[in-house]
């Protein structure tokens, strides 16, 4: 499916920005962005499209599903493309970086300990914060 049938499949037109802010997110190198990457990668390719219409654009794509939206140490909004898949993050307090990860064990555990307690989780979000290898390595 093209990026326009998938704005048009979220209810959304295919402007001009709402297109390339999608691919950045489906072609970039970066997973996890925050609104100022995104326009920094906008002009670095010398796109006129302003800051407030990247957070304009990533709100109604964190609306529509495509976005999902997270908080991590910096306070800043992260957003990375849903895929529906869960996963967990490391986020690195030294650089910045995140990464994802998925453990059925800890998926498991989590569920368990809910459930001991006479909960039933309707979702979950679990960071990770500290040194990420690279920064290990400088230290």
């Amino acid at each position: 499916m093209g990026n326009i049938d998938e704005l048009k499949n979220t209810g959304l037109k295919a402007t001009l920005p709402r297109l390339k802010i999608l691919e950045i997110f489906q072609n970039g190198n970066q997973r996890h962005m925050t609104a100022e990457d995104v326009f920094r990668v906008l002009l670095n390719d010398h796109s006129d499209i302003g800051l407030a219409t990247v957070y304009r654009v990533l709100t109604q794509f964190e609306q529509a599903g495509i976005l999902e939206r997270s908080h991590f140490e910096s306070g800043k909004a992260v957003y990375e493309l849903n895929e529906g898949k869960h996963h967990d993050h490391l986020v690195c307090t030294g650089c910045g970086k995140v990464e994802e990860f998925y453990d059925a064990e800890i998926e498991r555990r989590q569920q368990m300990i809910a459930k001991d307690k006479g909960w039933i989780l309707q979702d979950h979000a679990m960071s990770l914060y500290g040194l990420c290898a690279d920064c290990v390595s400088k230290r």
